[in-house]
């Protein structure tokens, strides 16, 4: 909360001169209030990214196994967006990534202590703003329980269609990318329980490029295969009816929604 906080207490100072601003202080203004200036804020930021890389391509990384058996250094002059913890790859890569998106309440909780340090432009959930420190490069984004596909986000807020790399590519499309290129989406879980259930992690990791991406603990929600798949294709056809693409050129992926491409083709 303090970190928003302050930031929106200095929006106001430099907005309205150091007199009004200290009457409005004297009122003890309610943190809503603050909450709401920095969605403001949040929106003039998302702004200064609409059409920002039109006509250009971009990698979309998601997080399944598939990437520990990829070499991913090629990706280093690309544009790439980061999923959740795709930050324990970053020593290995020698890079990170040029946006990072993550948008799970539970991954973000659990994963606050890291996710602030994290290099680049962050878009997170709205849902977490008076817990994740509010500095220059984050940017809030509004959900919407609306299952669509957004092509302004500003307008509209996002649909996450239960899984982050949905988001990612709202955001894709609204920045303007001719090309989308999926990697790391393996669609495909070991694990067993009802979609979106709540569940606590109790062994070794086998469902992301590393076993302790979920530690021992870590309560996540299994997936929802289906409404992503749903979400998917909307993303598709949206791509498609703009006269875009999306490839899916993840390595043995078992998602079947979008066309197949070789990453080494690509590349």
């Amino acid at each position: 909360m303090k970190g928003f906080e302050s930031v929106a207490k200095k929006m106001l100072y430099s907005s309205l001169g150091p007199q009004f601003y200290q009457k409005l202080v004297a009122l003890k203004m309610t943190r809503e209030y603050w909450s709401s200036l920095v969605y403001w804020e949040s929106i003039r930021r998302l702004k200064v990214f609409r059409n920002k890389h039109k006509g250009e391509r971009c990698f979309i990384i998601g997080n399944g196994p598939s990437l520990a058996r990829m070499d991913l250094t090629p990706l280093k002059k690309e544009i790439t967006f980061g999923l959740n913890r795709i930050y324990l790859l970053l020593n290995r890569l020698g890079f990170s990534t040029t946006y990072y998106i993550s948008v799970n309440q539970l991954v973000i909780e659990q994963c606050l202590s890291e996710m602030p340090k994290i290099q680049g432009t962050k878009f997170l959930s709205w849902r977490v703003r008076k817990s994740f420190p509010f500095t220059k490069d984050v940017i809030f984004i509004r959900n919407d329980e609306h299952p669509k596909f957004s092509t302004d986000i500003v307008k509209e807020g996002v649909w996450e269609g239960a899984t982050v790399t949905y988001v990612a590519l709202q955001l894709a499309f609204y920045m303007g990318f001719q090309k989308v290129i999926l990697i790391g989406v393996d669609h495909s879980y070991e694990a067993k329980g009802q979609p979106n259930e709540i569940v606590t992690m109790s062994e070794k990791d086998p469902n992301h490029f590393q076993e302790d991406y979920f530690w021992k603990g870590f309560q996540w929600q299994l997936p929802d295969l289906k409404t992503s798949e749903f979400a998917y294709s909307l993303a598709r056809d949206q791509f498609e009816n703009s006269g875009r693409e999306v490839l899916d050129a993840t390595l043995e992926g078992k998602l079947n929604v979008f066309p197949k491409a070789d990453f080494k083709d690509i590349i």
